[in-house]
């Protein structure tokens, strides 16, 4: 009797071995059993179409993230594969010298590739729903605090380091080289995160009028005009009067992708002409698509450049600079950035306090509305300076979100205090505290008390009660 053939087994459809690539993903980010390569196949279509899947998944779960109408932004789409090829690459050295010895679990580098990318499909996927919800319950904006939201991006790169070691380790038995290259790999997914800025989505009365996440088009007429406009702005800085104390405003808001610093920055610069006498002597640095063609951008570079031409412009005996400056903060006193696409390095105050002691300015009042600002009052301080900042070192301030229309502080010392009650800013930050926390706790802040502070010097104080008996004058 003729032997029977062996049962033929019908070869898996592109999106059912598709589907079981993600459920193996998924198993694997969930820390159980090792993958079960023997149900899987990699090959460069299989590899191409998770790729696909992660950009479908972050398109779809992103566009949750906006109540309403939304307009696409395809720039996202250009960042964010360094990580990626790094870990085609950790596969490739992981296995390529034993997979001829067979003493691998992973059947190929394609294959272990192909299951980290199925990883990160489930993880994005998760994470991003989690944070739609969370901004759908808060109407708009994430209804947590920023602390909070720190520790669950924390706590979610803690878990896919987690998953991304055991599966390398279990992938290979080079086990110090899997545990070296799953460090890599970590560290070059936090390090692109940290630094995303733009997202697929716009919300269309934002785009349509000119402001939120509408991108920078980087134009020749662009690139041309910002030397000219911020020498032509810096020439039109009126010079100093005589017997006259003078003050000078310089307002920085380097980071473009909330509207929030912008608007801080046009209010600070109006009340500064209309409540001090700095009409003539204020210029405003913005990062902003809107201004791109209309104020000097907020570089590190151009604020140098700025307070080194006001102190020529200042009598040093005299006048005093004022400096506002607003973005998000880090503990270690840094100050946010972004502008893509282009590369804007951020100013900690040591640099600002080198700038001003270079240019001989002597008489200083500088504001700063950012988180952790505290730690700019130390290096900062002196007897001819006053400082004064929205929250201490070890607390956020608040009302940076993309929903908000000032932050806390910026409306309370600058709108409501120095704009209609008083022109001493010792008086304006006193009074704004307790408005500033009742807000905070109205607003349901969680990581305490932003805690504003302020440090004045007696010949700071000296000088700006002359510059106030002036204002206040017949």
């Amino acid at each position: 009797m003729p032997e029977m053939p062996p049962p033929t087994v019908p070869h898996p459809s592109p999106l059912r071995m598709l589907a079981r690539w993600l459920h193996e993903g998924g198993r694997t980010a969930l820390l159980l059993r090792r993958p079960r390569w023997m149900m899987l196949e990699a090959h460069p279509l299989l590899i191409a179409a998770l790729i696909v899947a992660g950009i479908v998944a972050s398109l779809l779960c992103q566009r949750l993230w906006i109540v309403g109408p939304a307009r696409f932004n395809w720039q996202p789409l250009l960042t964010g594969w360094l990580a990626t090829a790094a870990a085609a690459w950790a596969c490739h050295a992981l296995l390529h010298r034993i997979e001829r010895d067979g003493e691998t679990h992973a059947p190929s580098a394609a294959h272990l590739f192909s299951l980290l990318l199925a990883q990160g499909v489930l993880f994005s996927l998760l994470f991003q729903i989690f944070w739609a919800a969370l901004i759908r319950s808060g109407g708009g904006t994430p209804s947590l605090s920023p602390e909070t939201g720190w520790w669950i991006w924390a706590a979610t790169w803690l878990w896919i380091g987690l998953a991304q070691t055991l599966t390398l380790w279990r992938a290979s038995g080079r086990k110090p080289a899997a545990l070296l290259l799953a460090s890599l790999l970590l560290g070059l997914g936090v390090l692109e995160s940290s630094h995303e800025s733009d997202y697929f989505w716009i919300p269309e009365a934002t785009a349509s009028s000119g402001e939120g996440q509408r991108p920078l088009r980087l134009t020749q007429e662009i690139m041309e005009a910002q030397p000219k406009l911020l020498d032509g702005q810096l020439e039109e800085i009126a010079a100093h009067r005589p017997g006259v104390v003078d003050l000078y405003a310089l307002t920085f808001a380097p980071y473009a992708h909330e509207d929030v610093f912008r608007r801080e920055s046009a209010l600070v610069a109006e009340v500064m002409t209309t409540r001090f006498d700095t009409a003539g002597r204020t210029l405003q640095l913005i990062n902003h698509p809107a201004t791109a063609g209309e104020r000097p951008w907020a570089t590190p570079l151009n604020l140098q450049r700025a307070i080194r031409h006001i102190a020529g412009r200042m009598d040093p005996a005299e006048d005093i600079l004022f400096i506002h400056l607003t973005s998000h903060g880090a503990q270690d006193g840094e100050l946010a950035a972004s502008f893509w696409p282009l590369a804007i390095d951020s100013v900690t105050p040591r640099q600002l306090r080198q700038w001003l002691d270079e240019a001989g300015i002597r008489h200083r009042v500088i504001s700063v509305s950012a988180c952790y600002s505290g730690s700019w009052i130390e290096p900062l301080r002196g007897d001819d300076t006053l400082v004064m900042t929205a929250s201490d070192a070890e607390h956020t301030s608040y009302g940076c979100g993309r929903q908000s229309e000032l932050t806390y502080f910026g409306r309370a010392v600058f709108d409501e205090q120095l704009r209609r009650e008083t022109r001493s800013f010792e008086e304006a930050h006193a009074a704004a505290r307790p408005l500033i926390d009742q807000r905070e706790q109205a607003a349901g802040k969680t990581d305490g008390y932003s805690n504003p502070q302020i440090a004045a010097g007696e010949g700071a104080r000296r000088q700006i009660g002359r510059l106030l008996a002036r204002l206040s004058g017949p």
